[in-house]
């Protein structure tokens, strides 16, 4: 299950992010999206978890929660629409 981190503090680093969620079960990947110009943090990442019931607990334990000085929002990342797909209504 792929979730979707945000909030981030800008410092957070990915393997504090990925050391986290391994708390919890094993971690497939960890990533940070970061500002092309400046090289920094965008405040959110993705962590993918390869079994549901350990991602479940992880974003239950982890939502809310203070990490490095910000209230983190976890939850199950969607699936990017491509531009064909988003309804422009």
């Amino acid at each position: 299950m792929k979730l979707l981190i945000r909030n981030l503090a800008r410092d957070t680093k990915e393997a504090d992010l990925k050391d986290l969620f391994e708390g919890y079960g094993s971690v497939q990947y960890c990533t940070l999206v970061m500002d092309e110009k400046t090289g920094s943090s965008k405040g959110f990442g993705f962590v993918e978890m390869p079994k549901t019931g350990e991602a479940k607990a992880a974003m239950k334990a982890i939502n809310n929660t203070d990490i490095d000085g910000s209230i983190v929002r976890v939850k199950k990342a969607e699936p990017k629409l491509k531009p064909a797909e988003k309804n422009d209504t």
